[in-house]
């Protein structure tokens, strides 16, 4: 009202002074011309054609200023309206530099694997600790591990994937443990050392009652033996029908989260004789995105039957950007700042099909769409510094790194009292 108060006293106050101006004129005019004038007729004459002009001009003012005005109102209206339900991507960003990062030391994380540690296997630049995940319109709020470590008390954290996977379970552990007084404390159940040899490894903290589990199953669905007469070339199958006989592990759970999509490639599958499986039928010919979604659908299955809503949170993280480089993408070069542009890495097929199936389903699923973030650090990989540093690696991240912001946002998203705080 007030808005619309202004722009009437504003086309009012221009009216008045053209209608000032032009009796000023005419009073002129009439003074000029009446020296000339024959007859007062014809002066009375000039006066009325010059009153009617000014009404005239009052008319194609108003229609003038009138189409002005309506849209403007309209304009704000829009604006006003986006303002109320727009919604911060938390996923869309650019990495600024933070001098407060990185979070902890990976060397004094005992579940901080050597292979992921790139400052103890020689890495000297460290800048790449240094960058902080800034989303186009909104916060990640700040790491305050007490208050984490106090809202996950008596919680139970299970990871399911590939060695992403482990990445992200040994970062949070690593993240956590920066809360905690006593470090003997926390320590992994069976005694295991962390290695990727191993399917199960769970972490205890016992101050807070708080165990973090990660399962290592890589296609979520089953691995199998090869078919009686199949092709020589079938050295093993993937049963896309059956999920991985582990899932009863992973119900008992207040989070799950999961991953995959690293081995869904022709090295880790065709290559190695891997063929996909459904039934008893061999599915020779089938495609690995067709194979993946497949398997997907079965783990919804899952999901939708297995997982008690009423208590466990589901989340699903997408593909992680890698950066190798060359004609047959074998080439690894690890830079020292992070990309200016993604260069097209922002997107993956396995993510857009992670994000498709997840929007149908009918239990509630977070998706961690981690794709773009990661597709400008092309510095944050372990290249050459792991504990086999004659392979390069550019699909694996350095920690601390990478990891620790996927979980900033993650952990975010668990305590937030609604389920999720961003879309």
């Amino acid at each position: 009202m007030l808005g619309n108060f202004e722009v009437e006293q504003c086309s009012f106050s221009k009216l008045r002074q053209f209608h000032e101006r032009v009796l000023s004129f005419s009073d002129r005019f009439v003074k000029i011309h009446c020296k000339h004038c024959v007859s007062e007729s014809i002066s009375a004459l000039i006066v009325i054609g010059l009153i009617l002009s000014f009404l005239l001009a009052m008319v194609c003012t108003y229609f003038h200023v009138f189409p002005i005005y309506q849209p403007a109102v309209r304009t704000y209206t829009v604006h006003e309206s986006d303002d109320l339900v727009a919604k911060c991507n938390i996923f869309y960003g650019k990495w600024i530099p933070d001098e407060s990062y990185p979070l902890y030391n990976a060397s004094q994380c005992p579940f901080a694997e050597r292979g992921f540690d790139c400052v103890v296997n020689g890495r000297r630049d460290r800048g790449y600790q240094k960058w902080r995940w800034q989303p186009k319109n909104c916060e990640i709020p700040r790491f305050n591990v007490q208050e984490i470590l106090g809202k996950l008390h008596g919680k139970r954290i299970v990871f399911v994937g590939d060695s992403l996977s482990r990445t992200q379970w040994e970062s949070m552990i690593c993240l956590l443990m920066q809360g905690v007084q006593d470090k003997r404390n926390v320590y992994e159940i069976n005694g295991n050392k962390i290695t990727k040899r191993i399917r199960f490894l769970g972490v205890y903290f016992s101050s807070y009652n708080l165990r973090i589990d990660f399962y290592r199953s890589v296609f979520l669905v089953q691995p199998g033996s090869a078919p009686r007469h199949a092709p020589k070339r079938v050295k093993s199958t993937v049963k896309l029908d059956k999920l991985d006989d582990m899932s009863k592990e992973w119900i008992d759970s207040d989070f799950l989260i999961f991953n995959s999509g690293h081995w869904w490639t022709p090295t880790k599958l065709f290559d190695m004789g891997r063929y996909f499986q459904a039934g008893r039928s061999l599915k020779l010919g089938m495609g690995i995105a067709s194979a993946f979604r497949t398997a997907l659908e079965t783990w919804v299955s899952w999901v939708e039957s297995s997982v008690n809503r009423n208590r466990t949170r589901v989340f699903f993280r997408t593909f992680e950007s890698s950066h190798w480089i060359g004609r047959n993408r074998n080439s690894c070069k690890v830079t020292r700042r992070p990309w200016l542009k993604t260069k097209g890495r922002d997107h993956s097929r396995i993510s857009d099909i992670i994000i498709d199936v997840v929007k149908k389903m009918t239990t509630p699923v977070t998706v961690l769409h981690v794709t773009p973030m990661g597709a400008f650090r092309s510095d944050a990989h372990v290249g050459t510094w792991s504990d086999k540093q004659s392979v390069a690696d550019c699909s694996h991240w350095c920690l601390p790194g990478v990891p620790d912001t996927w979980n900033e946002i993650l952990l975010s998203m668990m305590l937030s009292k609604d389920g999720v705080t961003v879309q």
